[in-house]
């Protein structure tokens, strides 16, 4: 039977599972000879901007974040060879324009991965991590993009039943038009922190044709974000014995931003019994009790795991579920099912016209 850190993968429906050992690791396909596939190489680089990252030694760097370090100025590419990257990222915000490339464009084959918590201890002992500092991947520039590219954190609660602070994030993006295309982000709670740099930073996101997996709150921040085409799955957990198994998106868009989180034409699917998670519910920081989370969900389908009955919860006592901007329009699937029409906020057709990507986004226009 395979281990919960394998499953990340295996549940995710992958064709290849996660090689997860000491760093750096790499795994070519067999029989591979040009490891950065149609993107050139460092012998026939595509551009100046262009930099290889290859573990086996075939390209500049060894590891992302050496290439990251290196990427200096704007506009630069990182074309990353297939393999298991087992390192942390950290993307500082003066790498504008940076792009990120799975080199086979299959986001199986090219995995950055770490497992830190955040009660994780700090190696020189300042204390733990936090929620912030347990990214495997922290992604601060504006006009970043990100293709093919599996984002991971393989920290599981089973290897550390004294820890408090189980948050183990696979990303955090803050900055302005980042856009993600065909990328997986595995983790348990606190997946895909899509987040902005401050309160008043109306991060704009997008992501398209993703899959994000997890348990709690496993899609979660402040930033004006469109999840366009995504898949969304519900992971079953061991440790608890009844329902709610946990929240699937938690925003907690600043109270002045008039967007928050979209999703559309996208599913939600599960391996947990029927019925075991919550849709949302709203993350109001300590940081800023001004919050005011916003979520649209629209035109997806939602698998049997949602509790149709009661789909949204609350996470502090003062900020019920219901005062914030939650809405729904044209979903499908059993999820969706109005059982209890008070629980179900839904837009009219005309409210719904106001919640797209061009509103969203304002005059930034990512990539269909």
């Amino acid at each position: 039977m395979p281990s919960r850190r394998s499953a990340l993968t295996l549940l995710a429906g992958g064709s290849a599972a996660l090689v997860l050992g000491a760093a750096p690791a790499a795994h070519a396909r067999p029989g591979t000879h040009r490891p950065f596939g149609r993107h050139g190489s460092p012998a026939r680089r595509l551009d100046a901007a262009t930099l290889y990252v290859d573990a086996r030694g075939r390209g500049d760097h060894r590891s992302v974040q050496a290439a990251v370090d290196a990427a200096t100025g704007t506009g630069r590419t990182l074309v990353i060879a297939p393999g298991t990257y087992r390192e942390t990222v950290d993307i500082p915000a003066d790498r504008t324009g940076l792009t990120l490339i799975g080199a086979s464009d299959d986001p199986h084959d090219t995995v950055i991965v770490y497992a830190n918590a955040n009660g994780t201890p700090r190696p020189d002992g300042s204390g733990t991590y936090g929620t912030s500092g347990s990214a495997t991947v922290t992604a601060r520039p504006a006009g970043l993009t990100a293709r093919g590219l599996t984002f991971a954190n393989d920290w599981l609660r089973a290897d550390h039943p004294d820890y408090t602070g189980t948050q183990a994030v696979a990303i955090k993006v803050t900055g302005d038009r980042s856009a993600f295309y065909g990328c997986r982000f595995l983790g348990h709670q606190d997946t895909l922190y899509a987040d902005s740099p401050t309160l008043t930073d109306f991060a704009r996101q997008y992501y398209r044709d993703c899959y994000v997996e997890g348990d709690v709150d496993f899609v979660f921040g402040r930033a004006t974000a469109v999840l366009d085409r995504c898949h969304f799955r519900t992971l079953t957990r061991t440790d608890l014995a009844a329902p709610p198994y946990g929240f699937v998106f938690a925003p907690s868009t600043a109270g002045a931003n008039p967007h928050g989180y979209l999703v559309r034409h996208s599913r939600i699917t599960t391996t947990a019994p029927d019925g075991y998670f919550k849709l949302a519910r709203p993350w109001v920081p300590s940081s800023d009790l001004t919050a005011h989370p916003m979520l649209t969900v629209r035109d997806s389908r939602l698998g049997a795991g949602i509790d149709t009955d009661e789909p949204y919860g609350t996470m502090s006592a003062g900020f019920p579920w219901q005062d914030q901007r939650f809405a729904e329009y044209r979903n499908t699937g059993p999820g969706a099912r109005v059982t209890v029409p008070a629980n179900r906020p839904l837009l009219t057709a005309s409210e719904a016209r106001l919640h797209t990507p061009a509103s969203w986004f304002g005059d930034w226009r990512p990539r269909a």
